[in-house]
């Protein structure tokens, strides 16, 4: 299979050079009784950052422009799955995004996230609950040297509040439309540690590689992932565009987008959008629908039974696969960092049993 190429991120990093960067060991946090955040590591942990003569660096994203003068050692980061880049790179944050979906033990952390903190024998970090919004207080109360959210839909008011605390990277180009490249790259750029992150791309998209030759059925098969239905109201399907993580996964899958679903998104920047069931048509060329189901299978059932929905020739030949409800299966099917090592193999074996109905 060949490598899908990079999409090119706007990142302008002014510095001497960034070779001879030496990997950020972790710095381990733990909470202190107050609750008013947790102890840095040692300052050392980035002095080969300090060293090589990288800072300030200099980041361009859709909201402003950011400058993170020295190398953080305090990382902080907001929204969905931020946090997972310096986890991987081996730098504990002091405070993340609680997880609001795909938590299968309550405890707000992410099962990929919690074998990742195990394995850096690290305590878990202050978790912002992002129920209503970002908490700015407790961001605050980290005290972070740079905050992650290259991944996000951070809003220009919330940008401002956060850069108040610290430098902020938000996402290049569209809200929540940064690909699990570019949150790499936009990251650990910002944490100084731009060739480490390269070769995270490098070791996944080998990994991914590496599963997809198994499964030849997927080459060249449409994909299309819808949202999430109501199974009292099927009268609108919703669906991701072409600017959604969960769209362009497919591409690294050996997938293709189907033309309605480009068509489609050509002419807006959401990240998902409805169809009436009563122009379901228009998803005539989709091989394979994905999207987010119960652990039941209840909802593909009904969307089977539905006289207009079953139109679609994936739903009628049973080319569709849905996720099982908000499991972490669920969950990483929007790839990210640590995610996605943990579900590849899973994912893309349902994904090509229901391309193997595909005639």
């Amino acid at each position: 299979m060949e490598r899908v190429p990079v999409r090119a991120t706007r990142v302008l990093v002014t510095a001497a050079t960034l070779l001879g960067l030496t990997a950020v060991t972790a710095c381990g946090s733990s909470s202190d009784d107050s609750g008013s955040g947790p102890e840095t590591g040692s300052g050392s942990d980035n002095a080969a950052a300090e060293d090589s003569g990288q800072f300030p660096i200099t980041i361009e994203h859709a909201l402003g422009t950011t400058v993170v003068e020295s190398a953080p050692e305090r990382v902080a980061t907001v929204n969905w799955a931020n946090d997972e880049v310096p986890l991987a790179l081996g730098v504990v944050p002091v405070g993340m995004a609680k997880a609001n979906f795909g938590d299968d033990d309550g405890d707000g952390i992410l099962p990929w996230t919690k074998e990742r903190l195990d394995e850096l024998e690290a305590d878990a970090p202050v978790l912002f609950d992002e129920t209503d919004g970002i908490d700015f207080e407790a961001v605050a109360d980290t005290s972070p040297d740079v905050i992650l959210a290259a991944y996000s839909g951070l809003t220009a008011d919330d940008y401002e509040t956060l850069s108040e605390i610290a430098p902020v990277v938000a996402y290049p180009e569209t809200a929540w439309g940064t690909s699990w490249r570019d949150t790499i790259t936009l990251n650990s750029t910002a944490m100084g540690m731009a060739e480490e992150g390269e070769q995270l791309i490098a070791d996944l998209e080998l990994q991914i590689e590496e599963t997809v030759a198994d499964y030849p059925e997927l080459e060249g098969k449409s994909a299309m992932f819808m949202t999430h239905v109501d199974p009292g109201d099927v009268s609108e399907i919703g669906f991701y565009t072409s600017h959604d993580t969960r769209s362009q996964f497919f591409e690294d899958l050996g997938l293709t987008v189907p033309g309605s679903i480009a068509e489609l998104s050509a002419g807006t920047d959401q990240f998902a959008l409805r169809q009436s069931a009563e122009r379901i048509d228009v998803f005539d060329d989709v091989d394979i629908i994905t999207g987010y189901g119960d652990e039941e299978g209840e909802l593909l059932q009904t969307l089977i039974d539905d006289p207009l929905v079953s139109k679609i020739p994936a739903i009628g030949r049973g080319s569709a696969y849905l996720l099982p409800g908000s499991t972490p299966l669920a969950t990483a099917a929007n790839p990210t960092p640590l995610s996605l090592s943990w579900v590849l193999e899973d994912y893309v074996k349902a994904l090509a049993e229901a391309a193997g109905k595909v005639e």
